[in-house]
């Protein structure tokens, strides 16, 4: 009987003991190259260039590849953008954004490769982070970041993308939006990312424009105008990094806006605001 009470009590302890652990998961050798084969597809369809790290959640480097004609020095940051993430918990992003807003602090961090630029992102499967993805020498640094969350959403054990947050959403009520209006301004800079949205606002014709890098996404709030795109802009001066103003445009096509249209303007098409009836209202959202 009381060989049976110990033993009884032994198998409690240890019941107790093993009731104490949690199952975590692994990132394996295999599941990076799948990370990183990912990461590649992605990378391949914008630029084709990309340096991409991917560690463990110790930050703990399990392979590199670099695409060709990515600078050399990518292949280090990824891996420090990859260490940052995992060691962190939390995508590169947001120590970029909080620097951005007046943290700088954050910059003076003394931790181990800490890299606070945008394009690392942890690997997450059933709730737990198991690793990080780092990219790095995309187009932009919006592009980074698409390339690791590309990587980072191969892995899911149900099948079904496993999403990590990145870039942080941006609201403006209604009021602000409003108060945009009145005066025709910016309304979202970028913060990183490769577009802009404007509220802009007209009472007469404008100068003839070209953008060479920025394709203009244009929807009508409110009023009328006479559109022109393409042709020839004449009298062309160059008024800051690829953008250039002209005086009118001879040719191209003709078009009357009026509330609720959008139209698309790609890089490199001259545009010009011929006239204006009254007050313009538009959104436009530029995309380089």
């Amino acid at each position: 009987m009381k060989k049976l009470l110990t033993l009884g009590l032994v198998l409690l302890a240890q019941t107790s003991a093993f009731g104490q652990l949690a199952e975590k998961k692994t990132l394996t050798l295999d599941a990076a190259r799948k990370v990183a084969a990912a990461a590649i597809a992605q990378a391949k369809r914008g630029a084709g260039t990309a340096a991409i790290a991917v560690v463990d959640d110790g930050g703990n480097l399990m392979l590199v590849e670099r695409l060709d004609n990515t600078f050399a020095a990518g292949a280090n940051i990824s891996i420090g953008k990859a260490r940052t993430s995992a060691l962190f918990k939390k995508p590169t992003s947001a120590f970029e954004n909080l620097i951005n807003t007046g943290r700088t602090a954050m910059a003076s961090m003394g931790a181990p490769d800490f890299t606070p630029l945008q394009g690392g992102v942890p690997i997450m499967i059933d709730g737990q982070i198991v690793g990080a993805i780092g990219v790095s020498g995309a187009a932009s640094a919006q592009q980074d970041e698409e390339v690791a969350m590309a990587g980072a959403g191969a892995l899911s054990s149900d099948g079904k993308v496993a999403h990590t947050s990145a870039a942080p959403v941006h609201f403006f009520d209604a009021s602000s939006v409003f108060s945009s209006f009145s005066k025709g301004a910016v309304l979202f800079n970028g913060d990183g990312a490769n577009y802009q949205v404007h509220t802009s606002r007209r009472v007469q014709p404008g100068q003839a424009e070209v953008h060479e890098r920025e394709t203009d996404v244009i929807y009508v709030m409110d009023g009328q105008a006479t559109f022109v795109t393409g042709g020839t802009a004449v009298d062309l001066k160059n008024t800051a990094p690829d953008e250039f103003r002209g005086a009118r445009i001879d040719g191209g096509e003709t078009r009357s806006l009026q509330k609720g249209d959008v139209i698309i303007v790609p890089a490199g098409v001259p545009h010009w605001f011929k006239e204006v009836n009254g007050e313009f209202q538009y959104y436009v959202v530029k995309v380089s």
